[in-house]
């Protein structure tokens, strides 16, 4: 039997053969851990398929669209904003994203990246809209994190997940960078005369304070001594009413030496005049003391 005998006898056979091995081939899919394969029969969507080994009808069942579900970023965009303060400022955003639905992805948006782009734009322009120029500047992580909670609600029906949107950064012309240094230096003088200022009054404060505080530690001291005094005088009013003239006569006496022996300090080149009854006062008071005695 030759070759051809063998073929036309079992041609149909072979055929089947080839058949089922074709139909094999064509309705197993593999799938890579990056991507998810969307299925379409006579141009419906059928299925999606995940990473791994998937079937499909052969000849009914078509992979439409093979997407990658990796994080994306968009190329970094800027655009013009305007403040709450009508202040021009140029903003640059970057956003990141990735597929989770690719149905959504592939039926209801055409470009995907521009229309995210879009949004973040506009979403951007509003909330800049909303602040001042300084909000802008000190609450930066507040701004990004409701810019991107917004384009998150915006791009849900697309199928992807917003999963940073960055604001890289806010430039301003020459013109308004000029104001600004020009109202940062008058800022800074300010606060410098502010500082100078409080120095002298807590200076003049504090002066005042001492001056203070030195009038009571005197007032304390006249106080001492005015109590010594009365102290002194109460003894010597007890004494002239427990011995009458004597006593008094005493400390008239006593007193008079005193003031004899003050004057008579001194360099010795001065001129001194003595009561007449000064030698008086001195017996008087040696012949109270030797009465005492």
């Amino acid at each position: 039997m030759d070759i051809n005998q063998f073929l036309g006898g079992n041609a149909v056979f072979l055929a089947i053969a080839a058949f089922v091995i074709i139909c094999i081939f064509l309705g197993v899919r593999i799938v890579p851990q990056s991507e998810k394969h969307v299925v379409e029969r006579f141009g419906r969507l059928r299925s999606v398929l995940g990473p791994g080994i998937n079937f499909v009808v052969p000849f009914l069942d078509r992979i439409a669209h093979k997407v990658s579900v990796l994080e994306r970023q968009l190329p970094t965009a800027s655009q013009d904003a305007i403040t709450a303060d009508n202040v021009l400022v140029k903003v640059e955003t970057s956003v990141f994203y990735r597929v989770t639905e690719p149905e959504k992805t592939v039926y209801r948006i055409r470009d995907v990246d521009g229309a995210i782009a879009t949004t973040v734009a506009g979403i951007v322009r509003s909330e800049i809209g909303k602040l001042e120029l300084d909000q802008v500047q000190s609450n930066r992580a507040q701004l990004i994190e409701r810019v991107r909670e917004q384009v998150t609600a915006m791009v849900d029906d697309w199928g992807v997940e917003v999963t940073r949107a960055e604001i890289l950064d806010v430039n301003l012309d020459e013109q308004t960078r000029a104001a600004m240094l020009q109202q940062l230096n008058a800022e800074r003088a300010r606060r410098a005369q502010v500082m100078e200022a409080e120095g002298k009054k807590r200076s003049v404060e504090l002066a005042a304070d001492a001056d203070l505080y030195a009038a009571e530690q005197a007032a304390k001291a006249r106080r001492v001594t005015a109590d010594a005094e009365a102290y002194a005088t109460g003894v010597i009013a007890g004494a002239i009413k427990e011995n009458g003239l004597e006593a008094a006569q005493f400390q008239v006496a006593l007193k008079q030496v005193e003031a004899l022996q003050a004057v008579a300090v001194g360099q010795g080149k001065q001129t001194i005049l003595i009561p007449a009854n000064a030698l008086d006062a001195f017996g008087d008071a040696f012949k109270m003391l030797k009465g005492r005695g």
